[in-house]
């Protein structure tokens, strides 16, 4: 299989991944911070470095403790957007946002607690900042904005957003689901309050980890309460981070994988890893521009932008391709609306059901993107015959 779905999840993950979290579930399966014993002790450990290492990738501050984990991205995304939200609040988003900005806000709308501006992005998929300046009003309380679209692959101006932001005294929260471990991110120089990312993607590590590292001064309003194994005495919630945004037993299985694929990308370097990855994606895109038929989008050139690339073949159904893609050349790919409608309502895409998303990862080679692109040919010439 040639797999070029990973802006889904990456795959496969480094062999250091696989072999640290079975031997930490050997050795360290057991719950941290409840108890004494010198594998728990051990657990904690790890879970703390891993905390430290996410801090010191996001450039986020001095505090580890602020950096708190949960099952995914769009988890940490309702608990910080519910968290900040409050009845009168203006909310300003963009056309670039995944369901998991978009479907938060919209629920709040529609309880009456804020309003959503939502901010277009320009024919190369970039939002400018003066657009989030304009739509900016008295009463908004935060602007969201994705790292890196999840259809297109445009990095967005985070400084220039952030400094607006700081001018206007609004709070700045980063969906980093697309740009955590692609991309080297420093939230203190972009002024980013909130940097939220998921560990299945670029950072290399398992399902079911994400989390988000929340700047001192921000007040996140707590919506989940249960046990921490501190201070149990207590009847209310710990106030104090990590426990703030964290209830129960954490993913120690995932937490490890994460840990150990953070560790990875130091040792290979982030920018090592995108240089391999957009020199292929330029690969893919020149090659795709040059067979009739096909419309790729927003793919310009390489600067601001990572290994993801929409098509549609004139004439197919995006599925299809996929479909064609898939049984005929065993080519992995993700077709539709990418759970991201609203960059496809710009596209002018909604009415044939949205894009073939080709996106590139750290184990591809040159070799898998000329098969791809010679598929591609194949299936456009069908419409011609």
């Amino acid at each position: 299989m040639i797999y070029l779905d990973n802006s889904a999840t990456t795959f496969p993950k480094p062999d250091s991944v696989y072999d640290f979290m079975l031997n930490f579930y050997r050795k360290h399966g057991v719950n941290p911070g409840r108890s004494g014993f010198d594998a728990a002790i051990e657990t904690e450990e790890i879970v703390f470095n891993t905390r430290k290492m996410l801090t010191e990738l996001f450039h986020g501050g001095g505090d580890p403790n602020r950096l708190t984990f949960s099952a995914n991205a769009t988890d940490s995304l309702n608990i910080i957007l519910q968290g900040l939200a409050e009845k009168g609040d203006h909310v300003v988003t963009t056309m670039l946002e995944h369901n998991s900005v978009l479907r938060p806000l919209y629920c709040m709308q529609q309880q009456g607690i804020i309003e959503v501006s939502h901010v277009p992005f320009d024919e190369y998929g970039y939002v400018h900042p003066d657009d989030i300046k304009k739509a900016i009003r008295k009463n908004t309380k935060y602007v969201v904005c994705t790292h890196s679209s999840n259809v297109i692959g445009t990095i967005q101006p985070l400084k220039e957003i952030g400094k607006i932001c700081k001018e206007a005294g609004v709070l700045f929260v980063v969906d980093g689901s697309q740009g955590a471990g692609a991309v080297e991110i420093d939230m203190e120089d972009c002024g980013i309050d909130v940097y939220i990312f998921t560990g299945h993607k670029c950072l290399m590590g398992p399902t079911g980890i994400g989390g988000s590292y929340v700047r001192e001064g921000v007040n996140i309003r707590q919506t989940r309460f249960g046990g921490t194994g501190v201070r149990s005495a207590l009847e209310t919630h710990l106030e104090e981070y990590p426990y703030r945004l964290e209830a129960g037993t954490l993913n120690l299985l995932g937490i490890a994988g994460l840990n150990a694929g953070v560790k990875w990308i130091k040792e290979k370097g982030i920018n090592n890893i995108h240089q391999q990855e957009i020199l292929l994606w330029d690969r893919l895109r020149k090659g795709l521009q040059n067979i009739e038929g096909v419309t790729t989008y927003c793919a310009r050139d390489t600067e601001n932008q990572n290994p993801v690339l929409s098509f549609n073949i004139n004439g197919f159904e995006s599925a299809d391709v996929g479909t064609m893609l898939d049984v005929d050349y065993d080519i992995a790919c993700r077709t539709g609306l990418q759970c991201a409608p609203k960059v496809h309502i710009q596209l002018n895409t909604m009415n044939i059901h949205g894009t073939v998303r080709l996106s590139i990862g750290a184990f591809n080679t040159e070799k898998d993107i000329d098969t791809t692109i010679a598929a591609v040919k194949e299936i456009a010439a069908l419409k011609n015959k």
